[in-house]
């Protein structure tokens, strides 16, 4: 037998442990105890089977007193270590406020934790600022080309030199393009997150909102390029370049429009029932401005002008729905699905 094993039985034990086998003076482990009642026992009669063949012996706890002078510290006082009331022990003994055997009071559970918001994520509202510094810029510098195209908005110009535009306005115009892009993406992403409730698979939110702006910026791209291939080969080029300023500018006032609400959404966390609303109305609109400059650059003096519907639905329509067809795909490969 082990030394580990007689000391155990010295102390009045029956049983030692040899790795994970325990076993008694007689050789048999609880298993086999237990294995040896009849097939009805209850779990009291197994409890008392294992007390029965399995005796822990005496547990002697030490009582001495540490005389270890450490640091040189000599000891001062003796005292017995078992009288000592350590919940006694307090700067505030004396107090008639001070209770010690009164029961402690329960510390509570754990909170659960802040949920996440737009308005307090600091690259969304860095982001948010950017761009309304950068449009505020961009406006005060391209003022005047703002108030010429809302001018000529309803009035067709003879010649396309007459809204010739320099690189400056084309490179505003991009910018509130891709702004577009943007509000866009953090619209769907607001809407997917409170309305749809959907759970992504990505932690970072702002990597969801930077793939649902890059499918809408895909989205600009294709409709842009579906369009001049299908005026190249039935318009003139004059027209087509009137129309292509035309697509650019009403997309830039598109974006400008969203700013204000996704603004207020953000930050004061308004209905996004409303938000949604306004969003669809603004988009509806400036399709409704699209179908009017169509008709009046391309369709307005042309024998067969009801085929603007067709020219319409197959340029506009169809890539709008695409564009919700991609939201939806991208949401069915990013959801948490339970």
């Amino acid at each position: 037998m082990k030394e580990a094993d007689s000391i155990a039985l010295a102390h009045g034990a029956n049983y030692v442990t040899r790795g994970q086998l325990t076993i008694n003076h007689k050789g048999l482990s609880p298993y086999q105890v237990v294995k040896s009642l009849p097939a009805t026992a209850t779990e009291a009669q197994k409890d008392s089977a294992i007390q029965a063949n399995f005796n822990p012996g005496r547990i002697d706890y030490n009582t001495r007193i540490d005389t270890l002078t450490s640091l040189g510290m000599k000891l001062v006082k003796k005292e017995d270590i078992t009288k000592a009331r350590f919940r006694e022990v307090s700067p505030f003994k004396g107090n008639s406020y001070f209770h010690p055997e009164q029961k402690a009071s329960h510390v509570g559970i754990l909170g659960d934790p802040v949920p996440y918001a737009l308005s307090n994520d600091s690259t969304i509202s860095g982001l948010i600022l950017g761009i309304f510094i950068l449009a505020l810029l961009s406006v005060s510098g391209s003022l005047t080309f703002i108030m010429r195209q809302a001018k000529n908005f309803f009035y067709l110009p003879r010649t396309a030199a007459n809204i010739t535009e320099t690189t400056g306005e084309i490179r505003f115009q991009l910018f509130l393009v891709m702004q577009t892009a943007l509000l866009i993406g953090i619209i769907y992403y607001l809407y997917s997150h409170t309305i749809a409730q959907l759970d992504y698979v990505l932690d970072s939110q702002i990597l969801v909102i930077a793939i649902f702006s890059l499918i809408t910026i895909g989205y600009f791209v294709f409709r842009g390029v579906a369009y001049n291939v299908v005026n190249w080969v039935f318009f003139t080029r004059e027209r087509t370049d009137q129309w292509n300023k035309t697509l650019m500018f009403l997309t830039s006032l598109e974006g400008v429009a969203l700013f204000p609400m996704v603004v207020v959404q953000v930050y004061f966390r308004i209905n996004m029932s409303t938000t949604l609303v306004y969003a669809i109305a603004v988009i509806v609109l400036c399709k409704i401005l699209l179908f009017y400059k169509a008709y009046v650059i391309f369709f307005r003096r042309r024998p067969l002008s009801l085929q603007i519907f067709l020219y319409f639905c197959a340029l506009e329509i169809v890539p709008v729905m695409a564009l919700i067809g991609a939201f939806t795909l991208t949401d069915s490969y990013l959801t948490l699905n339970i």
